[in-house]
């Protein structure tokens, strides 16, 4: 049966009507994911949001009147790429304002082809992107912790004691991407295998 990415009513709620590409590790990535996550859990006397399965997000999207025809545009992007290595190189923070604890992803060739061909493909459209930016400026990641509602000196000791490098990277391969949405507080999916 498929983990949900997102579970608890806040967090669907906030979602509604936004669809998004997302690759969802399950091998060695998805392990050291879940590990991390537990462990910071764990270290904290508050409980915190976080992302309830491991995702990579390629884009988000606001269309929900036009679900279909992005939906389309997206199985033929997909269609066109071969399948993702995802290598985790850090755990790493996004800082304030956000405060979000991630698992960084290297820049593999493939990835960065990946994301830079979405681009292209979304260009000529008028589908409403959110927090779109572009290749250069993107960092690959697994949001871990959602730490925005910690104050400063929390965060940063959090921060402090979470950042680091990840020796030996866990790496895997990810042949298949799912289109995510969120209507009537329900997450939706369809799994779309990369190369057709």
């Amino acid at each position: 049966m498929r983990r949900p990415f997102m579970d608890t009513p806040d967090q669907l709620a906030s979602l509604e009507g936004q669809q998004y590409l997302v690759l969802r590790p399950t091998g060695a990535v998805a392990a050291g994911y879940r590990a991390i996550q537990e462990a910071a859990l764990g270290r904290l006397d508050t409980p915190l949001r976080h992302p309830h399965t491991e995702h990579v997000t390629l884009r988000g999207f606001f269309e929900p009147e036009r679900r279909e025809e992005l939906r389309a545009v997206i199985r033929a992007w997909a269609a066109e790429q071969g399948p993702l290595e995802l290598t985790a190189d850090a755990v790493d923070v996004f800082p304030a304002p956000w405060q979000i604890v991630i698992l960084r992803l290297a820049r593999t060739p493939a990835l960065v082809h990946a994301y830079a061909s979405l681009t292209e493909v979304l260009r000529p459209t008028d589908f409403r992107r959110l927090d779109e930016l572009s290749v250069e400026d993107w960092t690959f990641h697994l949001s871990v912790l959602y730490g925005k509602t910690l104050d400063a000196e929390t965060w940063q000791q959090l921060a402090t004691t979470e950042v680091r490098p990840l020796l030996p990277a866990p790496t895997e391969v990810v042949t298949e991407v799912e289109f995510v949405w969120y209507e009537g507080g329900v997450e939706h999916a369809e799994v779309i295998p990369l190369g057709g």
